[in-house]
């Protein structure tokens, strides 16, 4: 059975705040990993401006306390709460502490934050290479400690940023973390985005009794945003020029949270599940990443990837 795309209304040039336009989310928790900078602001946002109390959860609380506080004087009358969490993302005593004083139903997970295009091969605490350490196996711990409060909430939304940097590379579970091939910070990374949706396939392969939904999506280039503060600028111009990469026209935060917002409580994805979107509508197949400024690889939607992915990864987070 064909799945509806969203209305046409929304597309690339689509605002956070127009996607969330006449939804009511009061009543409902939201976490938005990352939440104090670029996206992850805009997503928090517009979460709270319909009602929903977030949690910012990030890094340096510090800078996560400042974006609250400032959102709090721009949301208008009658927008939900906002608190702050601390999660590493890389450190896993973090993520369990995270999980642990979490008290209640999670309506909506946000899983935002990400590191890009690192330069050199770096490990996390527990050994494992540095871009799938944060922007996978991090998340993938949150997610499944707060599997319980996430079913609790009957009806509840994963959302997981991917990027169309996941056509640099399939998941290669020979050698994830780089112990037997030259570390490359773009393969490494373009793995990370398809594991990120990859485990929007297993999510909503595994929970979909508990009423959960999940799904992945790309941004958008986005080009105000700290995530490219790793990027080799003439690497890329090289990558464009040669013709191994193509990028989407650029797009402001506020467009660049709308697919984000849109899949975590917009009633016009309601009970659509393991899909992965672009400007805020399904993404189409796509068979490589020469020229490639859309699409997704059959590789990050295979049920088998996604499968393999999640037993490695229930593996590694033990």
């Amino acid at each position: 059975m064909s799945v509806p795309h969203a209305p046409h209304t929304f597309g690339a040039s689509t605002t956070a705040a127009e996607v969330i336009d006449g939804v009511d989310l009061h009543g409902r928790r939201a976490v938005v990993t990352g939440a104090s900078s670029g996206i992850g602001v805009e997503t928090t946002r517009a979460l709270a401006a319909a009602g929903a109390d977030v949690t910012l959860a990030v890094r340096d609380t510090d800078a996560g306390a400042r974006v609250a506080e400032r959102l709090e004087k721009e949301l208008p009358a009658g927008s939900g709460q906002l608190t702050v969490g601390r999660l590493d993302l890389a450190d896993r005593s973090t993520v369990a502490a995270f999980v642990a004083a979490w008290q209640g139903p999670l309506h909506i997970l946000v899983n935002n934050a990400g590191v890009m295009a690192t330069p050199e091969l770096t490990r996390t605490p527990d050994g494992r290479e540095w871009q799938f350490g944060v922007n996978h196996l991090g998340h993938f711990a949150l997610a499944t400690g707060l599997h319980p409060a996430l079913a609790a909430a009957d009806g509840a939304r994963i959302v997981s940023v991917s990027s169309i940097g996941h056509l640099f590379s399939p998941v290669v579970f020979d050698d994830l973390d780089y112990r037997y091939r030259p570390y490359d910070p773009w393969t490494s990374y373009g793995q990370s985005k398809t594991a990120n949706a990859l485990f929007a396939v297993g999510a909503a392969e595994r929970w979909a009794d508990d009423g959960i939904t999940a799904n992945a999506l790309m941004p958008g280039n986005v080009g105000d945003t700290s995530l490219a503060r790793h990027m080799d600028m003439d690497q890329v111009a090289a990558f464009i020029a040669s013709g191994e990469l193509a990028l989407p026209p650029q797009k402001t935060v506020e467009q660049g949270a709308a697919t984000s917002v849109l899949l975590a409580a917009s009633p016009t994805v309601e009970g659509i599940t393991g899909r992965y979107f672009e400007d805020c509508a399904q993404a189409e197949p796509v068979a490589g990443r020469a020229g490639a400024v859309a699409g997704v690889a059959p590789y990050a939607q295979d049920p088998e990837n996604a499968a393999r992915l999640w037993a490695v990864s229930e593996a590694l987070v033990r």
